[in-house]
Formats: structure tokens, sequence, C-alpha cells
């Protein structure tokens, strides 16, 4: 009887669904065709959507979606009243210091990022060279990944400082560089790995031959196996076949993902796929027909030798990390081209997979409004940071807290002007540009009730990286408890915060670097159970603490 596999971290839904990762996966009961005697299932994938998306739903049927439509209504009449008033006291709209500012310099800032994105196809060859062998990823590969990343990062930020921009040059390259490196480092350790499973995977074939040598060889081996799966087959009472009804997961589905930390970390796609019944062979090649994996394993799983048996399983593991699972399967080290590669750059992730869940089609309406939604939002952050947060930056010997004030709600402002263009118009920009399905870019971290909660819902594809490349690496490779992995993840990010802030303001000062590390204590007090009950409270504290970070930050780099 077929298999079906799906991710561990599922969760039904009232409709029958099971939600993953990337999405809602349907399925249905397991059913024959009148052309096949073979089971099958079918299965309906339903991608993932960003809340503020119009097409989404869900977030269309909620009983506040009339509030967004408040929100944009008032931050029209909010610009509109601000020109007005501009207009009658100076004459203009806009006085346009702060474009000058910004477009300073625009065509060399131009070609550095262009040169920046370029520039990560190295990577493909260094990828290409670990999959040949010609070096080892473990450990050569893993010293020069690092060395370069931390070169091109110098040098980045050297040679921003190099052209003197202003904040917003020297922040957007800066930022960009991370993202790229951020970008680089997990196609790197993705590939590098599974060249790592390849590698052990062949060990492992070798062994398995060599077991099978005591039990009369690799072909009697193989019978043996056959005839065991058809004892086993006989045993089982066979029920009448089931049609197509309500979704549900067969019986007895498995898991396709590998009980390897490092690779369970990398890993959390969509594994919905129906394993094809086995036919009685006489002989077997090294693999069977199709690939071997863990949807798919080797026949010798049905061996009665346990030894033999569970050999094979590990084997199907292995193999099944080199192959993706999607309606369009991709198996290590094809994927290793300038193509593949191009188009990971465009999706709008910072961790690598083989494959991704895609869309069928490209709408262009879809991307004409996330472009007009780009520009329309900027039009609106560009009025409140140059009519409402410049002027009243502070200077020394200005009144602290009268400054906290001022900024407080045009720095909230901007910054959910600034979350929209990124996460929902950018992200969704460039996720239809690559035909990338899942677009849950952020969650409803306006809900938190906790800085770990914000952290995590806030910013998804740097979490998604973050907790698959430092936390859960640090916990695999160093065999670190949960909390130092914690503690080694909130500093690496209070590093890199601060570093941003050094490249922007040209101080070093380590304001945010603490603000970071405060959240490590603040976390640890929000999990005492009779605040984690209160969570209007903790609600509330959040969006205070947001609400009082950004002008703090402002006053305490500018003014100190």
């Amino acid at each position: 009887m077929e298999k079906l596999s799906v991710p561990p971290t599922t969760t039904r839904t009232e409709s029958g669904g099971f939600v993953t990762p990337e999405g809602t996966i349907y399925v249905s009961k397991p059913f024959r065709s009148k052309s096949s005697k073979k089971l099958r299932a079918m299965i309906t994938f339903a991608p993932r959507k960003s809340h503020f998306d119009i097409n989404n739903e869900a977030s269309g049927a909620n009983e506040f979606r009339g509030f967004f439509t408040l929100f944009w209504i008032s931050m029209f009449i909010f610009t509109l009243s601000t020109y007005i008033r501009s207009i009658e006291t100076s004459g203009h709209a806009l006085n346009l210091r702060f474009a000058t500012m910004f477009s300073r310099d625009a065509i060399t800032l131009a070609i550095s990022d262009g040169v920046l994105v370029l520039s990560t196809g190295l990577c493909v060859p260094f990828a290409k060279a670990i999959s040949k062998g010609w070096i080892r990823y473990y450990w050569t590969g893993v010293f020069l990944q690092h060395t370069i990343q931390s070169l091109a990062l110098f040098m980045a930020i050297s040679w921003t400082l190099n052209r003197q921009w202003p904040w917003v040059q020297s922040g957007f390259f800066t930022l960009h560089t991370l993202v790229m490196i951020m970008k680089t480092h997990s196609y790197m350790t993705f590939n590098g790995h599974l060249q790592y499973v390849s590698e052990t995977s062949q060990a492992l074939l070798q062994d398995l031959r060599k077991a099978t040598e005591s039990a009369g060889g690799w072909d009697q081996a193989i019978r043996d196996a056959q005839a065991h799966r058809a004892e086993l087959d006989a045993r089982t009472t066979q029920d009448s076949t089931p049609g197509i009804g309500t979704p549900m997961i067969p019986e007895g589905a498995s898991t396709s993902y590998v009980d390897i930390p490092t690779a369970a970390a990398l890993r959390q796609r969509l594994a919905a796929v129906s394993e094809e019944s086995k036919e009685a062979k006489t002989t077997l090649p090294d693999k069977t027909d199709e690939p071997v994996s863990s949807t798919n394993p080797h026949i010798l799983v049905d061996h009665p030798n346990e030894g033999i048996s569970a050999m094979a399983k590990d084997y199907s593991e292995l193999e099944g990390e080199l192959t993706s699972h999607g309606p369009y399967p991709v198996t290590y080290p094809n994927n290793v081209t300038l193509k593949n590669f191009a188009v990971y750059q465009l999706i709008p992730t910072l961790v690598y997979e083989l494959e991704y869940p895609r869309t069928d089609r490209i709408r262009p309406v879809y991307l004409f409004e996330k472009t007009v939604a780009t520009f329309g939002t900027f039009a609106l952050l560009y009025t409140v940071t140059e009519s409402f947060i410049l002027p009243l930056t502070p200077r020394a010997g200005d009144s602290f807290f009268r400054a906290l004030l001022d900024l407080s709600l045009p720095f909230m402002i901007a910054y959910l002007l600034l979350f929209y263009i990124i996460f929902e118009c950018i992200c969704n920009g460039f996720a239809e540009i690559s035909y990338f399905a899942d677009r849950q870019f952020y969650e409803d971290w306006w809900n938190s009730t906790s800085w770990d909660e914000f952290s995590r819902k806030w910013n998804k594809p740097v979490h998604t990286f973050l907790l698959h490349h430092v936390y859960a690496s640090t916990i695999a490779s160093y065999q670190l408890s949960r909390g130092t992995a914690m503690f080694v993840t909130f500093l690496l990010s209070a590093c890199v915060h601060e570093l941003v802030m050094l490249v922007v303001t040209k101080k070093f000062r380590m304001y945010l670097f603490l603000l970071q590390l405060i959240q490590i204590p603040l976390i640890m007090v929000s999990r005492l159970p009779f605040i984690k009950r209160n969570k209007l409270m903790g609600n509330i504290v959040f969006w205070l603490g947001l609400y009082c970070g950004f002008p703090l930050l402002c006053v305490a780099y500018v003014a100190y």
C-alpha cells in the first residue's frame, strides 16, 4: 500500500487540511483508478498568503478589516493636511532637503550594489567544487566559506565608510550586504551538507553490500526481502477500496525527514507525495527505478534480517535528503547551477532549499498593485521623515524627555510604513516574479505579548535563518543547551545590529547592543505564569516598549 509522507509539524484544520510550514495540504482517501491497480491519493496544496494581502481570504473576512482601510484613509488625510500646511507657510509642499541627501552619489551606490549582487555568484563554482569532491566541506570548505564572508563584509563596510555616504545610503548598503551574506551562507552550508550526506550514503551502501554477503549475496538478499514483503502483505486483511472522500492522511503515514539535527534544522518543506506500489522483481540495481528516499525506500528495508533492514532504512533516509519532494523533484548535485542560484536570489527567503512551493503563473495586475503600493507608501514615509522626524532630531543639550515625546509617534508611523513596504510590497513582489508560493513573511506581531514572540513574528525570513543556521546549528555542532544556543543567537543578532548602527552613525556607543541583550531577562520575566496569563498587559507593555525604543535610540545615538 502506498504511503504518504507529511512534515512532522502539521496541524489539522476544520476543513480536513494539514497546516505545514509552507501552506495547507489536502489529501484524499486512497483510491484506485480504472486504468491502474495502484493506490493513489489526490493532493491539493493551498499556499500561505501574507496578512495584508488583499487576496487573502482569511484577512478579508476578519472582523477588524475595516481598521486597515481606516489607517490608509487617515494617512492620506494626514499627508494631505501636511502638504497644505507646508504650502501655506513656505510656499511648497516639501523642501526636498531629505531627497537631496539620500540621492547623493546615487550612481556609485547603484554600481556598488550591482557588484555586490553579482559577486554572490562566486559561491556557485565553490559549491560545484565541493560537489565534485575537489574541496571537502568539513572542514576546509567551512573555513573558506567563513573567511570569504568575513572578507566580503569587511570590504563592504570599508567601502561605505570610504565613500562617506549619508545614513540612508550607508544603512541600505550595509543591510543589503548582510542579506546577501545570509543568502550565500545558507546556499553554501546547505550544499556542503548535502555533499557530506551523499558521501555518507555511498559509504553506507557499500557497508550494506558487505552485510548481504552473509545472507547469500546481494541478489539473494533482494529475493528474501521480496518474499518477506509478500508474506507481510498476505497477513494483512485488505479492506474494500475506498473512494475519494473527506481529506485525510492515509493510516501509517511516515515522515520524509532525516533524523539528523543539522538536516532537520535546514529542512521544513512540503512532503506530500505518494509512493508507487512495489512490484516483484528478480534482480535490482543499487537503487530502484525511482530514486531511493524515505517515501520510496530501498527494497532491503523488508529484509528479515534486522541489521540489513536497519541499514537499508538509514540509506533510504540519507538518499531522501538528496532529492526534493515537491511536484518538480530536484536531486543534488543537479541543483548546483547558475540558473538555480539566480532563481534563489530572486526568491524572498534567506534559507536555501532544493525546491520551494511554487505558483503556476505571474499575475501582472498583482505586480502592478504591489509596485504602486511600494511607491505610494514610500511617498508617505518620505513625508513623515522630512516633516516630523528630521526637524525634531535632537541636539546635545536638548530636553531628553521632550525629544522622546516629539519623536515617538512619527517614528512609530515610519516603522509601520517601512514594515509594509518591505514585507508586504517588496517581498510579495519578488515572490510573484519568482513564482514563490509561501508568502508568510510575517505573522501577527502586533498581538505580541513578549519580545521573543515579536522577534519570531515580525521578520520571518531573518528569524528562520537564525533558527536554522545559528540556533539549531550551534546545538548540533557544539552540543549547546537550548538556553545557551538562544543566548548565542541573541548575542550574534545584537552584534550585527550594533554594527549597522556603527556604520550609519559613525559612532561606537553600544546602546542598541545593550537593548538587544536586555531582551533576554525580559523574555524570562514574560514567561512567569502570572504574567503569561495576562495577555492584555503583555501586549500593552510590548507596544509601550516599541513606542519608546525607536526615539530612544535616535536621541541616544544623535545627541550623546
